[in-house]
């Protein structure tokens, strides 16, 4: 490698191979019970529990370690009201006939309609933001790489970490989401990558049986 400053790896455990097979046994177990659910509780989770899965998601790998990302954590009632009331309204174009037909036929058996009410009701939705470009506070922009690829990586440990801290979740991806750039009040070098409800199941929560059908490891991997 080249020159570059450098610290020893001095936090990695090492664990007994019986015990990682274990481990990766009980965390597979764990995500399993992980689902993406409609309805939701109107239950308060503490702040702090949504600051650390914000911090857990900061942790995760992206070009340069430029980490091009922003989580606008939304408690706020009115704004949650704004965000349902605009998303709504793109969503009633895109079930009127936006999203094609073979789309709406995927859709059926999720039982998804223009209808989101649980942007209200859940206590926390967190907006990604992806930054197309770094800008300091003087004005000074710098390159950002791999910010897809990225902010994607960020977003999965974010659901897996709001899961692991015992809450529900919900992506949602309105199209198009740049309403959620105005709403959060967010920079020109951002744009909304993804809306993630979170908070606890109502006690009537439903899942589709289609949402519960995944993929065999023979369909999903392949080892050569």
């Amino acid at each position: 490698m080249q020159p570059h400053d450098h610290s020893p790896l001095n936090d990695f455990i090492e664990y007994p191979e019986e015990n990682m097979l274990a481990r990766s046994s009980d965390f597979l177990k764990a995500m399993q019970r992980r689902h993406s659910i409609r309805h939701f509780s109107d239950r308060p989770v503490d702040k702090a529990i949504i600051e650390n899965c914000i911090l857990t998601a900061g942790t995760a790998p992206s070009g340069a370690n430029h980490q091009p990302w922003h989580f606008s954590a939304i408690h706020s009632a009115s704004i949650k009201k704004q965000i349902r009331e605009q998303a709504e309204a793109h969503e009633r174009g895109f079930y009127d006939g936006r999203a094609g037909q073979q789309w709406l036929n995927d859709l059926k058996p999720l039982g998804t309609d223009a209808s989101k009410p649980y942007l209200e009701t859940a206590p926390w939705l967190i907006a990604v933001f992806s930054q197309k470009f770094g800008e300091s506070e003087a004005g000074e922009r710098s390159q950002n790489y791999y910010v897809h690829e990225s902010v994607g990586i960020a977003v999965g440990m974010l659901i897996t970490s709001l899961h692991n801290a015992g809450l529900a979740t919900l992506t949602h991806t309105p199209k198009p989401m740049n309403f959620l750039t105005d709403v959060c009040q967010r920079p020109d070098n951002e744009r909304a990558y993804m809306l993630i409800v979170a908070g606890y199941p109502a006690k009537d929560a439903t899942l589709p049986t289609h949402a519960k059908q995944k993929k065999s490891l023979n369909e999903i991997a392949s080892f050569i």
